[in-house]
């Protein structure tokens, strides 16, 4: 397998989650190539899960997929074995610790990376369920619009009306990772007339009331400035948009 050939992988199983967390066992991370995984690590591209409650079992050819007990020993790690309910000659069977490791990887970690990689302020606005990761607002020469990762049959990203597969801009080269900021920011000035991201007011306006509390939360005293500029608009209309808040509906009482 080639290095670009498993960050090919980790993207379609991603894509094939829709939205949901995808696992690699510690078994088959070892068979990808070492540089990539590396990458992938140290980029936070992939992370360690939680330990699986499952695992093949090794006590035969069969190579059943069975569940994994655990006995406390008063030091170390507890003592993790497989029992075999197909066989009468195999009973209990020693499961190494090691093989149920897991890294996990979502559209959360990428679009971090992409964020990364383009000199982005992410937003607090990110869906698993959904499928919908906002990445941030992508400036270019005329124009800025926002840039969102989406989870379909492959994962795609969208910007200006335009959509584009995230492999078409996003690749591995040697030890690093790249991405074509050039090719992005050219669909950012030429947006699509009477298009643009699927995002409604309602969740632009929350989007930034959530920003402006998280500025806030951390001391920044021109957060309205910071906000602004973050999405290419003037302070004006971050007030604008914050003011346009409805208030929530007070109950009223029947009329007898």
């Amino acid at each position: 397998m080639k290095p670009e050939d498993a960050f090919i992988e980790l993207l379609d199983r991603v894509a094939a989650m829709q939205g949901a967390t995808a696992l690699i066992n510690a078994d088959e991370l070892a068979q990808w190539p070492r540089e990539t995984v590396t990458a992938m690590k140290s980029q936070k591209l992939i992370t360690r899960a939680r330990p699986a409650s499952s695992a093949v079992c090794p006590g035969c050819e069969e190579e059943c997929v069975m569940p994994v007990h655990a006995i406390p020993v008063s030091s170390g790690d507890p003592a993790l074995f497989i029992v075999c309910d197909k066989r009468d000659d195999i009973g209990r069977i020693s499961v190494p610790t090691a093989s149920l490791e897991q890294w996990q990887a979502s559209g959360d970690s990428i679009a971090e990376l992409l964020a990364g990689l383009l000199g982005l302020q992410r937003s607090n606005l990110g869906s698993s369920t959904t499928g919908r990761w906002e990445i941030g607002v992508l400036r270019g020469a005329k124009h800025a619009s926002h840039l969102v990762l989406f989870s379909g049959h492959m994962l795609t990203l969208t910007l200006a009306g335009h959509s584009i597969a995230l492999t078409e801009v996003l690749a591995f080269d040697r030890d690093t990772f790249m991405v074509d900021k050039r090719r992005l920011t050219r669909l950012v000035d030429q947006p699509v007339a009477g298009a643009g991201d699927i995002e409604s007011s309602e969740q632009r306006r929350e989007r930034i009331r959530k920003r402006v509390d998280e500025l806030k939360a951390k001391g920044v005293k021109a957060f309205l400035k910071t906000v602004a500029e973050e999405e290419g608009v003037g302070i004006s209309r971050i007030k604008q948009l914050l003011q346009d808040e409805k208030p929530a509906s007070k109950s009223k009482h029947p009329r007898w």
